[in-house]
């Protein structure tokens, strides 16, 4: 599956951007997490095709500054909150209104922002996130500022060390995503309890890096919390998160 073919759509400024897709039902939209693409996220651990699997069309889009999408090193590419108007532009180029919706990390926080802005998916998981990762969204900013702006000079086996190796292995362009950290927008306690869409709050048991998935749950109107194992790296490798998403829908 790690073929698929790339498909195009505009950012609502113009910026190409791509999203993959396998199989056939309910539209489930995927967006993946910082420095990952969406075939490192959903594709190449199988989720994308245990979703496929049961019954769901999987649309999978490369996030900007990402993958197979667009890159602009151009500051005004960059606004507050770009991400959600590019996950707005996708749900309008392919005419989704009923649809479920779905992201891992940086791709959670891009959903939550698209619920706080009225997105009405029939059901949302957020994957890898805490209520710090949302209250304060640039909280982890200044770790990944030091990471891309020491290339080459980390401490082997340091927590930049391996983001810079991770990095490596997905083709990242530094300046890009350097620029989206300046997009990232805070999503108050007060908009998140607006939130009228059941949603699973999903982390790896030992996944801290964004504060606590069981908080955020907790305060959400419709949030369900779930547990699956790893940290917040290894958590997406494992099946259980495409079986727990799967399971989620399916209820």
């Amino acid at each position: 599956m790690t073929d698929l073919p790339v498909r195009h759509f505009q950012g609502r400024d113009g910026v190409d951007l791509v999203y993959r897709e396998v199989g056939e039902g309910r539209p489930l939209v995927l967006i993946h997490g910082y420095f990952s693409t969406a075939t490192v996220n959903w594709i190449r651990y199988g989720h994308a095709a245990e979703l496929a699997s049961r019954g769901h069309r999987v649309i999978m889009p490369d996030l900007r500054a990402h993958g197979d999408s667009g890159k602009p090193h151009d500051p005004s590419a960059y606004p507050p909150d770009v991400l959600a108007d590019d996950g707005f532009a996708l749900l309008d180029a392919l005419g989704l209104t009923d649809y479920d919706l779905g992201g891992y990390s940086l791709g959670a926080r891009t959903v939550v922002r698209m619920l706080a802005r009225g997105a009405t998916p029939r059901r949302a998981i957020v994957a890898g996130m805490g209520l710090n990762g949302i209250v304060n969204a640039g909280g982890r900013s200044a770790h990944f500022r030091h990471v891309l702006t020491n290339l080459g000079k980390h401490e082997r086996g340091s927590a930049a060390w391996k983001a810079e190796a991770f990095l490596k292995t997905v083709g990242g362009d530094p300046e890009a995503l350097l620029r989206l950290l300046d997009s990232f927008v805070d999503t108050s306690p007060e908009e998140l309890a607006r939130i009228t869409v059941p949603m699973l709050v999903l982390a790896g048991a030992k996944d801290d890096d964004n504060g606590s998935a069981e908080a955020l749950a907790d305060s959400l109107l419709y949030g369900e919390y779930a547990e699956i194992p790893g940290d917040h790296m290894s958590a997406v490798t494992k099946r259980d998160l495409g079986t727990a998403i799967a399971d989620f829908l399916a209820a």
